[in-house]
């Protein structure tokens, strides 16, 4: 193989790497950015350095507030370092959503469920007031303890803990039990998503491909027009009348 051969190939394989297997690297890149030691709600210097931010600091719900509210509903409180969900006194219409709006981001949030719960982080939210819920316009990561749950309300494949909830059905459950802190990361990057749980990638899809648009079509979604129509949007923590804590809650943008 000549020089210009070989530069030839040398760029070709770059190329298909690049386009193959880049959203792969750059998930297991993230994951290695943490410092799954770094004291809850900090920034390790390498969190820092990588380009981490907080978007939780475990003392108010600054940079937060209600989906099409100016404040926080009184069901979301700020306790012992956590922002927790306590799941009475309202329905779902009381989830939470950041400030800003995120479009290519990782986000690693540390969550510990209560026996039976039911919750999710929904992302590329749009709000307005023609919706009622972030769910209407945002996949959803979901967050369940189905094994406290009595057998008719068990919520199996696409419903189960780490799915894309309604799309995509998790490969692995690696998730710890009630009571016990689990760490999830989502990565946004163009059109590709990869949901994670304790360094373990559950889910891989790619948004707008003719499987997601079939899947999007054909279930429960297809109920809901505007449902991952937003390529920007905010992120938010659902209320789903259980209780559930949040810390270490920190974004990069990619």
């Amino acid at each position: 193989m000549n020089n210009i051969h070989f530069y030839i190939y040398t760029v070709i394989v770059s190329l298909l790497i690049s386009s193959c297997g880049g959203d792969i690297d750059l998930a297991s890149k993230l994951w290695s950015e943490l410092d799954l030691e770094a004291a809850p709600n900090t920034l390790a210097s390498k969190e820092k350095s990588a380009g981490w931010q907080l978007l939780f600091d475990g003392k108010t719900s600054v940079g937060w507030h209600g989906y099409n509210m100016s404040g926080i509903p009184d069901v979301w409180r700020v306790e012992d370092g956590c922002i927790a969900v306590h799941g009475e006194g309202g329905g779902e219409e009381q989830d939470i959503i950041t400030d800003g709006v995120y479009q290519n981001f990782a986000i690693s949030i540390e969550y510990k469920l209560s026996p039976g719960s039911n919750s999710g982080i929904i992302y590329q939210v749009k709000e307005d007031i023609k919706y009622n819920y972030p769910y209407e316009t945002g996949p959803e990561f979901q967050l369940l303890d189905d094994s406290n749950r009595p057998p008719e309300r068990r919520l199996p494949g696409l419903q189960s803990h780490g799915a894309n909830y309604g799309m995509y059905a998790p490969s692995s459950q690696p998730y710890h039990p009630a009571g016990e802190w689990n760490r999830l990361m989502i990565v946004v990057k163009d059109n590709h998503v990869v949901h994670i749980i304790n360094g373990v990638e559950i889910v891989r899809y790619e948004k707008y491909s003719d499987e997601w648009k079939t899947l999007r079509d054909s279930g429960k979604w297809a109920d809901f027009p505007d449902y991952g129509k937003f390529d920007e949007g905010h992120i938010s923590l659902q209320n789903h009348g259980s209780k559930l804590w949040f810390r270490n809650i920190k974004i990069k943008q990619l």
